[in-house]
């Protein structure tokens, strides 16, 4: 099988964290992309998500409550038997 070289070009800090990952799994990033076009033939597919992550109101709520709390430092139960009367447990 013949090879072909694919040219990409990328912001140098893109491709500084791309490397470290990759590199993290013992891979160089040209290795990557061979496995990335590997998977597009075998899949038929472009294997990523182009759609973007909503989070419900109701979970943003919730993290906003949990980093108040955090902020301020005190606990929101005073014993394990309060939290778990909360928790219904």
């Amino acid at each position: 099988m013949s090879m072909a070289s694919v040219t990409v070009r990328v912001d140098a800090d893109t491709k500084q964290k791309a490397a470290s990952i990759a590199e993290d799994f013992g891979l160089d990033l040209s290795s990557v992309t061979r496995a990335f076009y590997r998977q597009i033939v075998r899949e038929k597919r472009i294997p990523i998500s182009l759609s973007y992550t909503t989070v419900p109101d109701e979970t943003m709520q919730a993290l906003a409550e949990a980093k108040s709390k955090i902020a301020d430092g005190k606990p929101r139960f005073h014993d394990a038997d309060a939290m778990f009367d909360a928790l219904g447990i």
